[in-house]
């Protein structure tokens, strides 16, 4: 069986990060082992949250993994905690990586224009260094704009999108996927190979709702996808079109809850997708 360990915070209430990634990961066929970064009371769009940083507990887990002899096949992040935890999960896949796993970075730090509220002018900088070591980057539009210094813009086209992407992979990331590409009527992901100087692009019809956590939902889809052996474009197709029933699923459901999606619901539909 193939093995993943995501780094990312655990949110005790609130359907993202880690209590996201594990379930998903696992209804891939997956293993899915945890290197938790923090324990919140509920994600950062509670007010007054409160928060355990585990900052001393990442490399002695990466230490007593790498005298077990474990190893991946994939490194997943997710949120992390404060600018100085980046250095030690950068510290952590360099000692754990093995030659053909993958370095999966969704540097999860930004949505609509704005930082998260725990992060500071300085946390993309730091942030940059990790995706830097990335095969494959899976940031949205804000986060692709504050990684590469470029002006945010609530409207944009193709060409722009292209333009980030393209820049935010010249610091080393080989592959760059885009979520929540939005032109005009549609929604879709956007992949560029540096490798091959190529992009790849898969839309849907836009869905008129919008909730917290589906861009961990749909990071790790992808990534389960992906390692479980599908090619990239078909992990983007999978995650994207369960990510999209996850939010049609919580939209058309009168006891969901609005500080997340059901994905629970709709881990049926990944299946029969991986399957399919």
């Amino acid at each position: 069986m193939k093995r993943i360990v995501t780094i990312q915070d655990i949110s005790c209430l609130g359907k993202c990060s880690l209590t996201v990634a594990l379930p998903i990961i696992s209804a891939t066929g997956v293993e899915a082992a945890i290197i938790p970064t923090a324990v919140l009371s509920t994600h950062t769009m509670f007010k007054n949250f409160t928060c355990k940083d585990l900052d001393d507990q990442i490399l002695p887990i990466a230490e007593h993994w790498k005298n077990e002899g474990i190893t991946f096949d994939a490194f997943y992040t997710g949120y992390l905690a404060s600018a100085e935890q980046i250095g030690k999960v950068k510290k952590l896949i360099s000692d754990l990586k093995t030659d053909g796993n993958l370095v999966i970075i969704d540097p999860a730090m930004a949505d609509n224009g704005k930082m998260y509220p725990a992060f500071d002018e300085n946390f993309p900088r730091e942030m940059l260094k990790l995706t830097s070591v990335a095969d494959i980057a899976l940031p949205n539009i804000t986060e692709a704009c504050y990684l590469t210094d470029t002006p945010y813009r609530e409207e944009y086209d193709e060409d722009f999108a292209k333009e980030v992407v393209r820049k935010l992979s010249s610091f080393g990331a080989k592959k760059v996927v885009l979520t929540g590409a939005s032109f005009g009527d549609k929604y879709g992901v956007l992949l560029y190979d540096s490798e091959k100087d190529d992009f790849y692009m898969y839309e849907q019809e836009k869905i008129d709702a919008a909730f917290h956590g589906t861009g961990d939902i749909f990071s790790s889809a992808f990534t389960g996808a992906l390692v479980g052996g599908k090619p990239i474009e078909k992990a983007i197709e999978i995650a994207a079109e369960y990510t999209a029933e996850c939010i049609r699923i919580t939209k058309n459901s009168p006891d969901s809850n609005w500080y997340g999606v059901d994905f629970e619901r709709a881990i049926p539909y990944l299946v029969e997708k991986l399957n399919g």
